[in-house]
């Protein structure tokens, strides 16, 4: 019984040891590039708008004011790495927050300045930097086991 079920058949169906061409053996690209350029920009455009409206919320209600622009934040670097399916998609919105919330927090030449000298603005500062690692942090472990998983039978 040396039919096609055997290894022979599954050598014969693979090319029989003839190699195959150098492009049927590498995986599919994701997108290509400009694609994912243009998602960083979008990610480190909507990190600019975190900051801000997190800026005005956070003093304007105050304690809730500064959770609900925490948890913006922590989403928006949460969502930025499962939309890129990798650790950049969290620390490019997180490096426009981080741009944003030091120039709105710097005081100009006439006096203005979003940020009051309270409790409020130094916990929105330091905790959105704390959210920051940490959705980072914890997006580099979910990455890192991706390729890992078993797949169903």
């Amino acid at each position: 019984m040396s039919g096609t079920g055997g290894a022979g058949g599954r050598s014969r169906a693979s090319g029989g040891g003839a190699q195959a061409p150098e492009a049927a053996r590498q995986p599919e690209n994701p997108p290509g590039g400009a694609l994912k350029a243009g998602l960083y920009v979008l990610l480190f455009v909507l990190g600019v708008l975190t900051a801000v409206a997190g800026a005005l919320v956070q003093g304007a209600w105050f304690p809730g004011g500064l959770l609900l622009a925490l948890a913006g934040a922590a989403a928006l670097f949460t969502g930025g790495a499962r939309a890129a399916v990798s650790v950049v998609g969290s620390l490019v919105p997180a490096a426009g927050w981080l741009i944003t919330v030091i120039g709105l927090s710097t005081t100009r030449a006439e006096g203005d300045f979003v940020f009051g000298a309270g409790l409020g603005a130094y916990v929105y500062l330091l905790g959105g930097i704390a959210v920051a690692v940490i959705c980072t942090t914890a997006s580099m472990g979910r990455s890192a086991h991706l390729g890992t998983a078993r797949r169903g039978m």
